[in-house]
């Protein structure tokens, strides 16, 4: 293992580099093992350098932990917009989280249907390509965004196009208040329903989640009066589709570390589609057990091990990944002939010797 103190030292080692790297922040977000190759660990590269508050504007190393980021957010009454999961308890994971990782796999939570993806929120990022050259793209500041979006590119690649060494936020201020609805009994399809009507409202939802068996859940979050009011106006919207209660606002971290599945024996999926989509597929994949986020946009399913879950349900509009499970079925939707040819195209631009994790979103 190698483990940089600084971004030159990271720069040199990937110049010197007779193989492959398999790259690791804070080991708990990997949901397929690369190949082999020498870990090259982040965590070295650590600390927020700079932090305006008045600016809404964090920048950090890429190994700096997401608790020391939430923390000192959380001290000036600031979050960061996308809500970014654990995983470590659906994925039997120690380690703790960077931010770095949190980026290079555009973790966001159920707050993504109001505030955006991870990739949404990043207005800029340091990092070092195949070739040992930093590469800056981005501002530290919103308003020196400029030129090509390398920002965007980074987030969700997987470390495949680089080493992050440092990321730059804008941020949001955290809510006075918040409020959850919980709507109990609906079928999937009429609760994809009941999370479109109120996302479709003017009243402003933080989060949509339905858990079969649980209930319907809808988020507002703002100042008092604001909350209380859309409170009211949403509940008289949702009427139609059966009684309106007060939901416990701990449900909210349940969906968004897919705690219902921790300690679960058996495999789990995400489902990225439309939510008029969802449930359909739902009932095709015939899983063990389901969880809707996004208003139905992103679906998570616990299934037999082994399950060729794509095979199963067939074609549709959307992608699904394995993110916990073992087996021959790749973890990552296999892409559409162009969009494999344009990411083949990046990587031989950016990561020419195929050093940064080879085998993890594609065959190596």
């Amino acid at each position: 293992m190698t483990r940089p103190a600084s971004e030159d030292e990271l720069a040199q080692i990937v110049r010197e580099a007779r193989g492959p790297f398999v790259l690791r922040g804070g080991g708990t977000r990997t949901i397929v093992r690369p190949a082999s190759g020498v870990v090259l660990e982040t965590g070295g590269l650590s600390g927020i350098t700079l932090y305006e508050p008045g600016a809404l504007t964090l920048v950090a190393r890429a190994g700096t932990p997401l608790r020391e980021v939430e923390a000192a957010l959380a001290a000036e009454g600031q979050r960061l917009p996308f809500e970014p999961p654990d995983l470590r308890g659906l994925l039997g994971r120690g380690g703790e989280s960077t931010i770095g990782g949190v980026v290079a796999a555009n973790a966001s939570g159920p707050r993504r249907v109001q505030g955006g993806a991870c990739r949404d929120s990043l207005i800029g990022v340091r990092f070092v390509d195949g070739t040992g050259t930093v590469i800056r793209n981005g501002g530290r500041v919103m308003k020196n965004v400029t030129g090509i979006d390398l920002v965007k590119l980074l987030a969700g690649s997987h470390g495949t196009l680089g080493v992050l060494t440092e990321v730059s936020f804008k941020l949001l201020p955290s809510p006075e208040v918040q409020a959850t609805l919980r709507i109990e009994g609906l079928s999937d399809r009429d609760a994809v329903a009941a999370m479109s009507a109120a996302l479709g409202s003017p009243y402003d939802v933080t989060g949509a989640a339905h858990l079969p068996g649980q209930g319907t859940f809808l988020r507002l979050e703002g100042f008092e009066t604001s909350v209380r009011y859309r409170q009211c106006e949403l509940a008289r919207v949702l009427r139609r589709f059966g009684d309106v209660a007060d939901g416990d606002a701990g449900i909210w971290g349940q969906v968004r570390d897919v705690a219902p599945f921790h300690g679960l024996a058996g495999d789990v999926w995400m489902i990225s589609t439309l939510p008029s989509a969802a449930p359909d597929l739902v009932a095709r994949a015939g899983a063990a057990a389901a969880i809707y986020d996004w208003g139905g946009g992103r679906v998570w399913l616990l299934m037999e091990p082994g399950t060729d879950l794509r095979q199963r349900v067939g074609g549709f509009q959307g992608h699904a990944t394995r993110i916990r499970g073992e087996g021959a079925v790749p973890a990552f939707h296999p892409e559409p002939a162009p969009v494999a040819a344009l990411t083949a195209g990046l990587r031989a631009r950016f990561d020419p010797r195929g050093l940064f994790n080879p085998g993890l979103m594609r065959a190596a």
